[in-house]
């Protein structure tokens, strides 16, 4: 029988499928594909196996016996061929090589997996929502969408999460870990993503174009928040006065105005402020910074907005015009004081003597007339 080895007779064949055997036990053995018959049934969880060697591959699940070690890292498998695929990850061997594409695989299954990526072929399917994967377990991962399943728990504060990925990403949040290093700045990042989107700012790439207006951007949350200023779409709105707005970071700064919340501090007066960037603005009163010169006189200013009204008075330019009289005005104030001529009004009211003014100065230089202050003295 042994020399059947060498000559390749197969005298045995198998009735169904016409593949030939050199000895009749093994046949005996395939014919259980067709018949599904598993003779051979773990004591343990009552799976059933048409080999004896597998039954007893099998039993190494709930004994956790590794008799394969691999000699590099001491690594142990229940079957010798996982073993052999292991080895791989040292040597580098990679002998499924990919026709379309030539990435090698040192697995046949990984690279049946990645041929999904041009074939688009998708066979697992989402029976909730339809959607497809290219691996089950994609599929699985997917799943906890809809039965907001989250096994993976956050050991500092107890946060869930479907993916264990996401969870190692959530837990650099409490570890500071941030491997990811730009090799520019050196800035670093919890996320290989974050970095980069960061290394755009060094390379001015901006890949997200507006259709609108042509605007790039170098991210795509980016792009689509700035999509609302043609859209005029808000959709965060407050609770208290319905006003609308197109992030939701400017909804959390404008509720402060109904809670009057001023998280933001100065330091040298105490003064608290609503926004970060007007307490920026405000501590230049006390450090006198101006960083904004004109480039005609050269005189500073703490804002931007300030030197903008100020180089009106070099351009002559008056965009505030009243529409009674058509006077012109380099700013909005002195509009609004110069309309109380027509509209009469008179808001400021001497607490004395009960007469009312339209500006504040000349009920100032009029109240001296009660405390007999002379001004000019």
């Amino acid at each position: 029988m042994h020399h059947m080895v060498h000559t390749n007779e197969k005298p045995f064949v198998c009735d169904t499928c016409g593949k030939g055997y050199s000895q009749s036990n093994t046949l005996k053995i395939h014919l259980r594909v067709h018949t599904n018959e598993k003779p051979f049934v773990c004591d343990i969880c009552s799976k059933g196996f048409s080999r004896r060697s597998s039954l007893k591959i099998h039993q190494r699940v709930h004994t956790n016996e590794k008799p394969f070690v691999c000699d590099t890292c001491g690594k142990g498998f229940s079957q010798s061929h996982n073993l052999k695929i292991h080895q791989r990850v040292h040597t580098n061997e990679k002998p499924f090589v990919c026709y379309s594409c030539g990435k090698g695989f040192s697995h046949s299954g990984t690279l049946k997996i990645h041929q999904r990526v041009h074939t688009n072929e998708k066979p697992f399917v989402c029976d909730v929502c339809s959607k497809g994967f290219s691996r089950r377990n994609s599929l699985k991962i997917h799943q906890r969408v809809h039965t907001n399943e989250k096994p993976f728990v956050c050991d500092t504060c107890g946060k869930g999460f479907s993916h264990s990925g996401t969870l190692k990403l959530h837990q650099r949040v409490h570890t500071n870990e941030k491997p990811f290093v730009c090799d520019v700045c050196s800035k670093g990042f919890s996320r290989r993503s974050s970095l980069k989107i960061h290394q755009r700012v060094h390379t001015n790439e901006k890949p997200f174009v507006c259709d609108t207006c042509g605007k790039g951007f170098s991210y795509n949350g980016t792009l689509k928040l700035h999509q609302r200023v043609h859209t005029n779409e808000k959709p965060f709105v407050c609770d208290v006065c319905s006003k609308g707005f197109s992030r939701r970071s400017s909804l959390k700064i404008h509720q402060r105005v109904h809670t009057n919340e001023k998280p933001f501090v100065c330091d040298t007066c105490g003064k608290g402020f609503s926004h970060s960037g007007t307490l920026k603005l405000h501590q230049r009163v006390h450090s006198n910074e101006k960083p904004f010169v004109c480039d005609i006189c050269g005189k500073g200013f703490s804002r931007r907005s300030s030197l903008k009204i100020h180089q009106w008075v070099h351009t002559n330019e008056k965009p505030f015009v009243c529409n009674s009289y058509g006077k012109g005005f380099s700013h909005s104030g002195p509009l609004k004081l110069h309309q109380r001529v027509h509209t009469n009004e008179k808001s400021f009211v001497c607490d004395t003597c009960g007469k009312c003014f339209s500006r504040n100065h000349n009920l100032k230089i009029h109240e001296r007339i009660h405390t007999n202050e002379n001004h000019f003295l």
